[in-house]
């Protein structure tokens, strides 16, 4: 039984993955501000904690380690605003920040000094093809989605060969972060730029992450892993839409 630290845990992505982690007799911590709306599950033990509070999760991963080793820690957490970049806002530029990069960075720094003393662990992060391709009126977040990349890499070159470090990057995927951005008629329009012909589910996401965390994925670190039904394959990008402000929570 593997202990698994996944923040951003109570919906969407993060709540398929701990699903999934907890499926194969894995112990679950979930980091979120929300508790999880589903029904509980026993083998995921929710720990509120706001990602952009370090000092709340670096409390939390030491919590967690008490009990003894950190084997996964996912860095899931994530918030975006539907805005052009004339109405983005100091407030929402800088929350975004906080939860979608520095929440990653905070996170793993306090699980990479537990995993560095045990000389094991796998650190893995959502981040998204936001942030290789230029997609309008998500500004702040490409940014924090492109900034995951590269700590990514950071993480990997300096903490090998000890604990591996993968984030992964989904394309459209229909959580509720996306049903609540986008009517169904944008849905579609999606779809149809997609070669897939669709919306990744959650549990699709979350079965990459499963496979980063297992051995047979021993050698990959430091890299990027897509998953958007050859969205960003070619020429265009399913990008659409007016600059309408709407705030949602992964």
């Amino acid at each position: 039984m593997r202990t698994v630290i996944i923040s951003g845990a109570s919906s969407g992505i993060g709540w398929a993955t701990a699903q999934r982690f907890a499926g194969g007799g894995d112990r679950v911590y979930n980091l979120d501000v929300r508790a999880p709306a589903d029904p509980p599950n026993p083998a995921v033990r929710w720990i509120e904690t706001d990602v952009a509070d370090w000092s709340a999760v670096r409390s939390a991963v030491t919590q967690v380690a008490d009990a003894g080793p950190i084997d996964v820690v996912i860095a899931n957490a994530g918030i975006s605003v539907r805005h052009g970049v004339l109405e983005l806002t100091e407030a929402d530029a800088r929350r975004v920040i906080d939860v979608n990069l520095l929440g990653v960075l905070g996170l793993w720094q306090a699980a990479a000094e537990v995993m560095v003393r045990q000389r094991a662990g796998v650190l893995l992060a959502t981040a998204s093809v936001n942030g290789t391709r230029g997609y309008p009126f998500y500004a702040d977040y490409n940014a924090t989605k492109a900034g995951i990349v590269a700590l990514c890499r950071t993480f990997a070159l300096e903490l090998s060969p000890w604990i591996r470090v993968a984030c992964v990057s989904p394309g459209a995927v229909l959580t509720p972060m996306q049903l609540t951005e986008y009517t169904p008629a944008m849905l579609d329009e999606v779809n149809a730029k997609i070669p897939a012909g669709r919306h990744a589910a959650p549990e699709e996401i979350a079965a990459a992450f499963h496979y980063l965390a297992s051995t047979e994925a021993s050698f990959l670190t430091g890299q990027e892993l897509v998953i958007d039904g050859a969205e960003t394959a070619g020429a265009t990008t399913a990008v659409f839409g007016t600059g309408t402000t709407i705030e949602a929570v992964a």
